[in-house]
């Protein structure tokens, strides 16, 4: 008997999957590519960021999650290198302090690494698709996954290197607005990453005999 209703649950479970998955389908089919971008950002932390980011792309995304987290990737690594811009630009400025020279110093050298990982990452799914199927498709979305988390990671131990009251007031309050605007897109850019690898693996499951 509990064998019986384990294997009901089971099956019910994937009729569920198998409907959310169809019905997300038919949903991303009738609809055009802003309307796609809209409904996608509905899963990330930062949903109107991530339409605002990601509606300049449209043509290029159409309906497609891959193109999609891609896109996103790609506005995470301009708006990081344009932060490393800016940290770059005041590093040297008249009357810095020893300990927010240092600071700024430890910044650069985390934006730039987690530069670094964005532009693997968005290499990495670029040799993803929908007909990667299995352990290589895994092996690609788990190093994917890996780097963004990683660059996610930078840029919060950029912002602990100006905490506390020694730092320049108007100094951190600069710098750490433009590293949490890069922190959200990146976060955005993982989640979509996220889902797509998830959908990819749910429909790879409903395919099989």
């Amino acid at each position: 008997m509990v064998t019986t209703k384990l294997g009901f649950s089971l099956l019910f479970l994937n009729l569920v999957l198998y409907i959310v998955v169809t019905v997300e389908s038919i949903v991303s089919k009738r609809s055009n590519p802003i309307d796609f971008i809209k409904f996608s950002c509905k899963s990330t932390l930062y949903p109107v960021l991530c339409v605002h980011c990601l509606i300049g792309y449209a043509n290029s995304i159409r309906q497609s999650e891959q193109q999609l987290a891609i896109a996103a990737l790609n506005v995470s690594l301009s708006w990081t290198s344009t932060c490393a811009s800016f940290v770059k630009k005041n590093t040297n400025i008249r009357g810095i302090k020893p300990r927010e020279h240092r600071a700024m110093l430890d910044c650069i050298a985390n934006i730039d690494s987690s530069a670094d990982n964005l532009r693997q990452s968005a290499r990495e799914l670029h040799l993803t698709g929908n007909n990667a199927i299995g352990e290589k498709f895994d092996w690609h979305m788990s190093n994917v996954q890996t780097w963004v988390s990683a660059a996610l990671t930078y840029q919060s131990t950029c912002l602990d290197g100006f905490a506390g009251p020694q730092m320049d007031g108007k100094l951190k309050d600069a710098i750490r607005g433009r590293v949490i605007s890069v922190s959200q897109v990146t976060s955005n850019a993982l989640a979509l990453v996220n889902s797509f690898a998830s959908r990819h693996q749910t429909t790879t499951l409903n395919k099989k005999p």
